[in-house]
């Protein structure tokens, strides 16, 4: 399997990985035995809603003050030089 996923792995290391490799398959296989079919998905353990923040501005615009130092501008936006051909 480590020449599978290019791992390089060290001949005395090899009997570590296998135990532990097969621990952990043992541990999905038996997470596979459980029956789930009355169990509803979920995102999240607990009924928790999100608090989310009124969307309100909340700093003054600067960007003609922040653009006076920019080597290029034009229309509001900056400009940068071209990267991908």
């Amino acid at each position: 399997m480590a020449h599978l996923a290019r791992l390089q792995i060290n001949e005395q290391d090899i009997p570590e990985y296998t135990t532990t490799l097969s621990s952990i398959l043992d541990l999905v296989n038996q997470m596979q035995a459980v029956d789930t079919a009355d169990v509803a998905p979920m995102s999240h353990p607990l009924d928790a809603v999100q608090r989310l923040r009124t969307d309100e501005v909340s700093e003054p615009n600067k960007r003609d003050h922040l653009q006076t130092v920019a080597p290029a501008v034009e229309n509001g936006l900056f400009q940068v030089p071209k990267v991908i051909e």
